[in-house]
């Protein structure tokens, strides 16, 4: 096994161990050490199910194991949003928590992953460029045509989200019409018969060379050690956030709402830079499309079951803040998939995602969050309205892919 592979694992490992010896026992560290320790922690549980769901992937095929890969990778973030709806159950306060981190991990996906991307795939032309090695006539991102299913079930999710910012709460209704979208999903995706992902980089293009038996074993001790991570990590990183805050004197909704999410979806992002510098622009906005998907309609829809769960009732209360940032989610989104929809994704459109969720921190006060939601919704309704024939075509392969691919073929011919 190459020396960097070896290298990179043992690192980290080395950064789950504090956690996990902290942990086991029960000793408990101050807010702040806690916050570093298990967030780092976190940061290698995400780092462990990713290489271990690339790897699995050999044994897979299709943009459904792309779909699986994008849920694992997302798990920490997963465990510590569901922590915070459990324990808001018995702890009302906690209810503001599980929103800030749900909203904050949409926004930080789209707002700065989408974007990196594009720095990435223009950056990495640009090497390629110097070189004087071939680089891809188009500047712009592009999405192969089968996420077009992806992007029918965001424009249903995104429809449904705003439920909850006009009813003040995520109810139990909400929960079932997410989860049971993210089913539909799953099926579709299954069904669809869409290409193979190219080939895999770092840990994963090692760990897939491996025979067969010993692939699989790695792999499920990858899933294994990963889940063992989380379990140590998850729940006292989230309670060191909100205890840190306190101390230090920081708004411990804001700490909760970016940097947990920030720990949990690091590898994900750093894995989509990537593949974009390495010109593999499909597979890298793609990812992060399919994360945007799961987050956006399971995540979401788990939320009141594990606040049920923990004491409280069916349907998961907002206040006006959370209510605005439900709000200013779902806005959000409605420009991503603008955005998307006809598969290229603009540097300009990159730079007004990017520059759009910078602003929240410039103007962070509740009325400026209503303006600029109203700016997320007026810019991304107008670009639906001139791109509708696309949005029909991605809704078309919600209803009926296999139908929709055959007759494209047989255009082509």
């Amino acid at each position: 096994m190459p020396r960097t592979v070896i290298i990179r694992v043992a690192a980290t490992l080395a950064v789950a161990l504090p956690a996990i010896v902290l942990r086991l026992p029960g000793i408990h560290v101050a807010p702040v050490a806690g916050m570093i320790v298990f967030g780092a922690g976190v940061l290698a549980a995400a780092v462990v199910l990713m290489w271990a769901a690339e790897t699995a992937r050999a044994d897979m095929s299709g943009a459904l194991a792309l779909a699986l890969l994008a849920l694992i990778a997302v798990l920490p973030e997963y465990a510590v949003d569901l922590y915070y709806a459990f324990r808001a159950g018995s702890k009302p306060e906690y209810t503001a928590y599980a929103a800030a981190n749900m909203t904050g991990a949409n926004r930080l996906l789209v707002g700065v992953g989408w974007a990196l991307v594009v720095l990435s795939f223009a950056l990495g032309a640009r090497r390629l460029a110097r070189r004087g090695e071939p680089v891809p006539e188009r500047r712009d991102v592009h999405l192969a045509g089968h996420h077009r299913i992806e992007l029918g079930f965001l424009a249903i999710a995104a429809v449904i989200a705003f439920i909850p910012a006009l009813v003040r709460e995520i109810g139990w209704y909400v929960s079932v019409l997410l989860i049971a979208l993210y089913i539909a999903y799953i099926v579709r995706i299954a069904r669809s018969g869409a290409e193979d992902v190219e080939q895999l980089v770092g840990v994963p293009a090692v760990l897939v060379k491996l025979p067969t038996k010993e692939r699989r074993a790695v792999t499920g001790g990858g899933f294994l050690l990963g889940a063992l991570i989380i379990f140590a990590s998850a729940e006292p990183f989230a309670e060191s956030l909100v205890e840190a805050g306190g101390s230090l004197g920081i708004d411990e909704f804001l700490l909760v709402q970016w940097l947990a999410p920030l720990a949990s979806e690091a590898p994900e992002l750093i894995v989509a830079v990537v593949f974009a510098w390495r010109l593999r622009d499909n597979d890298a906005i793609g990812t992060l499309l399919s994360s945007k998907v799961n987050q956006w309609t399971l995540l979401v829809g788990s939320l009141p079951l594990a606040y049920k769960a923990g004491g409280g009732d069916w349907s998961l209360p907002l206040d006006s803040r959370q209510t605005e940032e439900v709000l200013l989610t779902a806005a959000q989104t409605v420009l991503g998939l603008a955005m998307l929809i006809d598969l290229y994704f603009r540097r300009a459109e990159a730079a007004l995602l990017f520059v759009l969720f910078a602003i929240q921190f410039v103007l962070p006060g509740e009325t400026a969050r209503l303006w600029l939601s109203m700016v997320y919704l007026a810019i991304g309704f107008s670009i639906l309205i001139i791109r509708h024939r696309e949005l029909e075509k991605s809704m078309a392969m919600v209803v009926a892919p296999r139908r929709v691919r055959r007759s494209r073929r047989s255009h082509r011919r």
